[in-house]
């Protein structure tokens, strides 16, 4: 299981809050993997100059067809201006036909807590996947 462990992009303040986002993303075949995992390390350099992204890792289970990403922001402006920008932007529109389902939970924690536990993560993942059912 290839792991992009928790990188530190920018030092927050220490009494700062993040805004955290989890996705997990499934791709429809496994002829999709290879492109979707190399796009994925596209969108990952992306993530490592943005501006106001605080860290980010990634899980990819290229045998189980699906990609976990977990990352911590500023804030939500920033979150989403990272998604607007190319090529995050194109990446996501042109892989969008390739996925066959995906789960993002959002949410707010002191910096203090940064890295975040995967652990946490894919129970809140779970538990919108419940919710979204």
């Amino acid at each position: 299981m290839p792991t992009l462990r928790w990188t530190t992009v920018n030092t927050p303040a220490p009494d700062a809050e993040a805004f955290v986002m989890a996705s997990r993303l499934e791709v429809r075949s496994l002829k999709d993997v290879p492109r979707f995992f190399a796009q994925s390390l596209t969108a990952w350099k992306q993530v490592c100059g943005a501006p106001g992204a605080y860290g980010a890792s990634l899980i990819a289970q290229p045998l189980k067809r699906t990609f976990w990403t977990l990352s911590a922001w500023e804030d939500k402006a920033a979150l989403y201006a990272y998604a607007r920008t190319e090529p995050h932007k194109s990446i996501m529109t042109g892989l969008r036909p390739a996925t066959k389902a995906s789960v993002f939970t959002f949410w707010e924690v002191p910096v203090a807590d940064l890295p975040i536990d995967w652990t946490d993560a894919r129970r809140r993942l779970a538990d919108q996947d419940r919710a979204g059912a």
